[in-house]
């Protein structure tokens, strides 16, 4: 009892930690195409980045797996030069695949059936002169 709680204390405490990834200041401005099209944009290639996801017999945290794949992939975004990223897919087993794009000061167009968070409609004919704005974003 005594020996299985000596291992699992420092697995549960590691499997918050972040490992040390951090975004470097060039990847600062790399942006993520989570729904965008990117058919515009000069393909500079795939990047494929992977982290641990357990600890052991102690799964990480989903999400801060996630932000970590994230962060390597701008990461080596910007040492090709790129400016966007794209997930290719889902990660899985702590492994991800990414897109990586030269799309300059062009607006990445949403994919089909996702309305533009910039723009919204305007609703001034439909209700009466009121027009709405996305918070944040």
């Amino acid at each position: 009892m005594r020996k299985t709680l000596l291992l699992l204390v420092p697995a549960v405490l590691l499997s918050g930690c972040t490992w040390g990834i951090t975004p470097t200041p060039a990847s600062q401005n790399v942006r993520t195409a989570w729904n965008s099209d990117v058919s515009a944009c000069r393909d500079l290639g795939k990047i494929t980045v992977s982290v641990l996801n357990h600890v052991g017999p102690v799964d990480r945290n989903d999400i801060k797996v996630r932000d970590e794949l994230q962060v390597m992939a701008r990461n080596q975004a910007a040492t090709m030069h790129a400016d966007t990223i794209k997930p290719l897919g889902e990660p899985s087993n702590g492994e991800q695949a990414w897109g990586a794009y030269q799309c300059g000061t062009r607006a990445l167009a949403p994919a089909a059936g996702h309305a533009p968070a910039g723009n919204p409609p305007d609703a001034s004919s439909e209700t009466g002169g009121t027009k709405t704005y996305p918070i944040g974003g």
